[in-house]
């Protein structure tokens, strides 16, 4: 979707959080498919959040063909899962109400609580091109990290969806 739904996302999330102490830095680690040598669209970080966009190398960002973004919304602790997915599904409705919501797999009664989504989108009010992403989001200690993978078309292809939930569910937190 575009980067409004995103801050959007983020606001609201970083408003509903509460504060807690770290005591040794978490991260993170995503293994992106290498074949697309990917490089940085984007990378901003405050105090509480830190944006991550990458596409492939062959890619401008004002025309790209895949989206990669990692955000970390520090000192915000989630309960369960689906308030990830109703902030999402706000959002993306908001932006369009074509957008379609679909919840793959989620686990929350682990430790680290985690989600993984798709939202496809066939257009916009403003804008006639399709995007459509599949999103993964898992909570650390302190951390909600939110993750996607995005293509300009109104679907997710299947062997796109299964060749990512397998890089997202790889993905670990690993700690400083």
């Amino acid at each position: 979707m575009k980067r409004l739904t995103f801050l959007t996302a983020f606001i609201a999330l970083t408003t509903a959080s509460f504060g807690q102490s770290q005591t040794k830095e978490e991260n993170l680690k995503i293994v992106w498919c290498e074949e697309y040598k990917w490089k940085i669209a984007s990378n901003q970080e405050d105090k509480t959040t830190h944006f991550l966009e990458i596409i492939p190398g062959k890619d401008k960002i004002e025309k790209w063909t895949m989206l990669g973004t990692m955000m970390s919304l520090k000192n915000t602790k989630i309960t369960k899962t689906e308030q990830v997915v109703d902030m999402y599904r706000q959002s993306s409705l908001k932006e369009s109400p074509n957008a379609k919501l679909t919840i793959l797999e989620s686990n929350d009664t682990t430790k680290n609580i985690w989600v993984l989504f798709k939202i496809e989108t066939q257009s916009f009010p403003n804008d006639p091109k399709p995007e459509s992403q599949l999103y993964y989001a898992i909570q650390g200690e302190a951390t909600l990290y939110v993750n996607f993978i995005a293509l300009k078309e109104k679907a997710l292809p299947n062997d796109f969806v299964i060749k990512w939930t397998k890089v997202f569910k790889e993905s670990e937190l690993v700690y400083q």
